[in-house]
């Protein structure tokens, strides 16, 4: 069971003139229930979630499910993965009229790492439900002398995130990735700025594990993620006695 909440603050509201009205909250919130089973080497799992999103007086509601399954190799550091996100239908619009469509999402990825190597390499494919990824910008004219450009190896890499992970020792690793999309459409036309980068690292301590994530999304901002997860098992374990 997780519950996700998201507060984007207190805004200014104005009317259509522009004069000043007063303020108002934006927020939202997802409450998630998952069920996992495994089977040999395939692992299945399903989640349901109820989304609501608020906006001054306005409110959305969805309820989405999330199917996936990983098969990981019984020899070989080899997993794959299947996903599909955000199977279902919007309750309640924000105006009330007809529901909008829900993020569907189709990802197929995997890992491998190659033997007596200390590296993880991974790949995934995003919005396998649809090709095109691009779009027309509209300050492309024929007056700045620019053009959309658009080609068959450009559109399979918007569809494309890669990773990989330097294992230094057995507790500690070293994260990088690169995601196409991201990079192609919050880059400036004259900087880059890192968009579409992230770096990374793992330290795992007894039960506990630590992960820290950087990722550039633009050349004004960066997201930054700390985690910090273990096992109740681990913790709450019994000691062995030691024999006489």
């Amino acid at each position: 069971m997780g519950l996700s909440y998201l507060d984007f603050g207190e805004f200014t509201q104005r009317d259509a003139a522009g004069q000043e009205e007063g303020t108002f909250t934006v927020n939202a919130y997802n409450l998630n229930l998952t069920r996992i089973s495994t089977l040999n080497a395939f692992t299945l799992g399903i989640t349901a979630k109820l989304a609501v999103a608020g906006m001054a007086e306005y409110k959305a509601v969805a309820v989405l499910t999330d199917i996936g399954g990983i098969f990981k190799h019984p020899e070989k550091d080899l997993t794959v993965g299947l996903v599909l996100k955000n199977i279902g239908y919007e309750v309640k619009s924000f105006n009330g009229n007809e529901p909008e469509p829900l993020p569907f999402d189709a990802q197929l990825g995997f890992t491998y790492k190659p033997e007596h190597m200390p590296l993880r390499f991974s790949l995934t494919a995003h919005h396998l439900q649809n090709f095109n990824l691009t779009f027309a910008d509209t300050t492309v004219t024929p007056q700045s002398g620019r053009k959309n450009k658009k080609s068959v190896g450009n559109e399979i890499a918007r569809h494309l995130v890669v990773g990989t992970e330097f294992l230094l020792i057995k507790n500690f690793a070293v994260r990088a990735g690169y995601n196409h999309l991201r990079c192609r459409e919050l880059r400036l036309e004259n900087a880059g700025g890192a968009a579409g980068f992230s770096l990374g690292a793992m330290l795992r301590r007894k039960a506990f594990q630590l992960d820290y994530a950087r990722a550039t999304y633009h050349v004004a901002s960066a997201s930054n993620n700390f985690t910090v997860s273990t096992s109740l098992q681990k913790i709450f374990k019994p000691k062995k006695e030691k024999a006489a």
